[in-house]
């Protein structure tokens, strides 16, 4: 069985911006919020989950992330805001 991936973006008010992926979203941004693992994330605050993409295969997902990785700053934001134009935290729980 295929694993799915997400791809995703998290912030902070700034907004700083972090691209990620995970085969556990939910995980995976706890992990952020609490800043669990060390690193880029935790040590800017990088907590509100900004945008994200639900990939069928893992794989897939990491070639997206790794794209956008490679994206200026400016077209990394005009992505997030055609999803999310008031850079809200998309994480509820």
């Amino acid at each position: 069985m295929v694993k799915q991936g997400y791809v995703y973006i998290i912030g902070n008010n700034r907004p700083t911006l972090y691209i990620g992926v995970t085969s556990n979203l939910q995980k995976r941004i706890w992990e952020h919020k609490q800043s669990t693992i060390k690193g880029f994330s935790s040590k800017y605050k990088l907590t509100k989950l900004l945008y994200f993409e639900i990939h069928s295969d893992i794989k897939q997902a990491i070639k997206r992330e790794k794209q956008l990785k490679r994206w200026h700053r400016e077209w990394k934001l005009n992505l997030i805001k055609s999803q999310n134009p008031e850079l809200n935290d998309l994480w509820s729980q």
